[in-house]
């Protein structure tokens, strides 16, 4: 009996207390902390608490779970303090409809460069998506970062939505790692980037989608299914006006969107989605020409000072396909106030016209009808699409059979010879 109590107390002194009173308390974990156990590959984050646990001599007892639901397992042996990558399933999967399933054995875990449009849209999108976790989301100025979350194995898809002139950079290293990589509009900063990232992704024989997301904004569907089904006839020409004060009311600051030789300028963040559906609904452009605009030429920089804007921030352009449809788009995000986008399509038997992509009607010598009628969401108006396509980049990234209407890195090198002929 005197042996066991001795063994007992020399137990309590290694290992401390099987049962705690009271929980240990844990220091607050700030707002921009990344998730635990996926910490750069260096002694930093949680690998450093382990190190400062173990030469303090404190075995962790318990399970415990953390902020995002996971598991973590705190009764285990002592082990390298190398840092790795954490094994499947328990990296950081974001905000998640209640009762969602989390044992979903081909779930696609998504990697996010991206601490605006990614951070704010993209990942929640994922993170609520039927068999999809979001891992990480790192920032696209943070190289150690990025360079981490692609060499990771529990990644499945790599989500760059970093700025243009990074695109070619990001989407190497993901490529490299044999990721599948899902790559923002406008796709690089030209042409010759986006040849560059499709040649690398066929030789590496890796899937590469195009976050061309409006393809499934519901009104635009319903508005090419119009066109293909022949309601109006054979198309002849199609009038898209788009007038946005997105970067005038507040005045944006200056940043790489004003900047032409980072990748900036309306053309690559509007009309790359522009091109894109007239690609998808009309067939192949065969010329295109632009009048482009930078209405505000001067915006602060982060100091207050002004900085000259190079790039546009509208544009003019008329473009040819080559089934004969001429197009006249006129746009630019420093309007004096918001308006709704409006498309007219001009067909050998009538007109189909939508206006802010939530109404549609048809026009023909027999009288007016409405074709399509959505109730606009309040928030951001790219959540809508993106639910629909992250669906659709899950089942292409787990080989569920992708349609060919997903869009790819090919779409991304049409759309982007267009724009370098507009910017010509």
């Amino acid at each position: 009996m005197g042996d066991a109590r001795r063994r007992d107390r020399r137990r309590r002194r290694r290992h401390g207390r099987v049962h705690r009173r009271r929980p240990r308390s844990r220091t607050p974990r700030r707002a921009d902390d990344g998730p635990r156990g996926t910490g750069p590959p260096a002694l930093a984050g949680p690998d450093r608490d382990r190190g400062q646990r173990a030469r303090r001599g404190d075995r962790p007892r318990g399970r415990r779970r953390d902020r995002h639901g996971a598991v973590r397992l705190r009764d285990r042996p002592g082990r390298s303090l190398v840092p790795r990558a954490p094994p499947p399933g328990r990296g950081w999967r974001g905000p998640r409809p209640h009762g969602h399933d989390r044992g979903v054995s081909t779930e696609v875990r998504v990697g996010i460069v991206g601490r605006g449009f990614g951070d704010r849209v993209v990942a929640p999108v994922f993170a609520a998506t039927e068999a999809c976790a979001v891992v990480d989301v790192v920032s696209p100025r943070d190289e150690m970062a990025v360079r981490a979350l692609c060499a990771r194995r529990d990644v499945d898809l790599i989500a760059v939505h970093s700025p243009p002139f990074l695109h070619r950079e990001h989407v190497g290293w993901a490529i490299d790692a044999g990721h599948a990589v899902l790559c923002d509009k406008p796709f690089g900063r030209d042409l010759a980037d986006a040849e560059v990232m499709l040649a690398r992704a066929e030789a590496a024989g890796v899937v590469h989608l195009l976050n061309f997301e409006f393809r499934c904004q519901p009104g635009r569907a319903a508005l090419r299914a119009l066109v293909l089904d022949g309601t109006v006839g054979t198309p002849e020409h199609v009038l898209w006006a788009q007038y946005s004060a997105g970067s005038r009311h507040p005045l944006r600051p200056f940043g790489w969107l004003f900047d032409a030789s980072l990748g900036g300028g309306w053309i690559g963040a509007w009309g790359s989605h522009a091109i894109d559906f007239l690609r998808w609904t009309f067939g192949e452009v065969d010329t295109a020409a632009a009048v482009r605009r930078t209405t505000v030429a001067l915006r602060p920089d982060a100091d207050g000072r002004p900085q000259p804007c190079t790039a546009e921030d509208g544009f003019t352009a008329t473009l040819r396909t080559q089934a004969g449809v001429s197009v006249a788009i006129d746009t630019t995000f420093v309007a004096p106030t918001n308006q709704p986008g409006r498309i007219v399509v001009l067909g050998s038997a009538g007109v189909l016209e939508s206006t802010g992509d939530h109404r549609i009607v048809v026009r023909t010598d027999a009288g007016s009808r409405e074709a399509f009628v959505l109730a606009p969401e309040p928030g951001d108006p790219h959540l809508v699409p993106m639910r629909r396509w992250a669906e659709a980049v899950r089942d292409a990234v787990r080989g569920d059979g992708a349609g060919p209407d997903v869009p790819t890195f090919r779409d991304g090198v049409a759309c982007a010879r267009v724009m370098d002929a507009l910017r010509a």
